[in-house]
């Protein structure tokens, strides 16, 4: 598809001129001769770039770029000024503009500096494309401005030679996902990346899991056995809930974390493993020290670099781009066509608050896919925390019989209608009723859709 480009300047001989010369070029192009007239058309049109006179009746040029630069920052502007504005046109590229042409100039000129501004806005876009696939393959999913910088710090601190990275957030973010995603994108990427959950097993058993048993060790101990820190030597050992880690523990594993040295449970010689410290907790680290569930030089140590994961609620523009992800994941998994999310239901999953965050999506997307594979879900499929609230403030989880088989029938016919297009007749026959009972029951239940 041909660029667009944007010609404003009062002289409307020179933006003729400029017309044809670039329509000859191959450009397509759209004219003004005010800044209002240049704003207004940016609401209706996407240019590719916008060539912008300083001096414009009413709002200046430099009024204008101000006002495209807070509206549209992604439009390149190329600024247009006369002989003895070239000062001018210096200050409007320190305030945000591409670049600048002083008139009169050569056709050659100005398609040679399109032609950069082009190429260098191309670079730019495929390099953001190459950090989202790069992100998307690390299971970081979203473009929201707290997933941008999220995935810029992983990439910074996976590359650095930082051993000791605490992960902190909400339960269900995906801090095990970020963990991994700092591990493949670091040196280590060759090495193990070894999880475990420090909530999910016995006291007892931890320290042999981490740092593996002699023979004999305790009761069952019937071989030798390796810990976790020798499999992930030159790796990443990754500790979920750092938070649930015994006190009695946590004195080892801070001498651990100092030296690499560690002795397995019944064993009298050290070993020694090299590996990088990732910790996550939903925690406040700082408030189990000051109730003395943590130990405080363990804390510190932990935390050499912190990031914190932000929760779905502060990410609503990603909620598409997820719930994509984990609908064609399902359906592939379940071996059936995807279900789809309409923008009514859509919006009611933008407005929920989240409790469980992304994992709590990735289950709703489990349970919609099961249980209504292939289909257009409504927000009346949704499970009732998603409802609208009753007047107390509760969702309405105990509709009357009633309304439930209104509920139930409403969904009949919006499904009879949306796999057929739309056609009454059709859909009537499909529900196994005449065409004018069907037309009825649109009329009772609002359902007026026409086709």
């Amino acid at each position: 598809m041909r660029s667009q480009i944007l010609i404003v300047d009062d002289e409307k001989s020179f933006v003729r001129s400029m017309g044809f010369a670039l329509s000859e070029a191959g450009f397509r192009t759209l004219n003004a001769h005010t800044g209002e007239e240049a704003l207004t058309l940016l609401t209706e049109h996407t240019p590719d770039l916008m060539l912008l006179d300083l001096r414009l009746p009413g709002m200046s040029g430099m009024d204008v770029l101000a006002e495209t630069a807070c509206l549209y920052p992604e439009l390149p502007v190329v600024m247009i000024s006369a002989h003895g504005d070239t000062r001018a046109a210096v200050q409007a590229v320190k305030a945000g503009a591409t670049d600048y042409l002083t008139k009169p100039f050569a056709l050659d000129e100005l398609l040679h500096l399109i032609g950069a501004v082009t190429e260098r806005r191309q670079m730019r876009d495929e390099l953001s494309y190459h950090r989202s696939r790069s992100a998307n393959a690390s299971g970081l999913v979203g473009s929201s401005e707290a997933m941008n910088s999220l995935w810029e710090t992983v990439q910074r601190v996976a590359a650095s030679s930082t051993g000791r990275i605490l992960l902190m957030g909400e339960s269900g973010t995906g801090k095990a996902v970020v963990a991994r995603a700092i591990h493949q994108h670091s040196p280590r990427t060759g090495n193990a990346f070894v999880e475990i959950n420090c909530a999910a097993l016995p006291e007892q058993l931890i320290e042999a899991e981490l740092f593996g048993a002699e023979k004999g060790a305790y009761t069952g101990a019937h071989q030798k056995r390796a810990g976790l820190v020798s499999l992930a030597h030159g790796g990443t050992l990754f500790l979920d809930e750092i938070g649930e880690l015994p006190l009695s523990l946590q004195a080892k594993f801070l001498h651990f974390l100092e030296n690499g040295d560690y002795r397995p449970v019944g064993g009298t010689a050290s070993h020694t493993a090299d590996v990088r410290v990732v910790a996550a907790t939903n925690r406040s680290l700082e408030e189990e020290v000051r109730a003395g569930r943590f130990r405080e030089d363990l804390f510190f140590r932990l935390n050499v670099i912190e990031l914190v994961i932000p929760p779905l609620r502060e990410r609503g523009e990603d909620l598409r781009e997820l719930l994509d992800v984990f609908i064609e994941s399902r359906a592939r998994e379940e071996g059936c066509r995807p279900i789809s999310v309409p923008p009514e239901t859509l919006d009611r999953l933008v407005a929920y608050h989240w409790p469980g965050n992304v994992r709590e999506l990735r289950n709703l997307v489990e349970r919609l896919t099961i249980l209504h594979p292939g289909q257009r879900i409504r927000p009346a499929q949704l499970p009732a925390e998603f409802q609208p609230a009753t007047p107390g403030g509760q969702p309405s989880r105990h509709a009357s019989l009633e309304e439930q088989l209104e509920e139930t029938e409403r969904e009949m016919i919006q499904q009879a209608l949306d796999q057929t297009g739309g056609h009454k007749g059709r859909a009537a026959e499909q529900l196994g009723m005449s065409r004018h009972a069907f037309k009825r029951r649109l009329h009772r239940l609002g359902l007026t859709r026409s086709h």
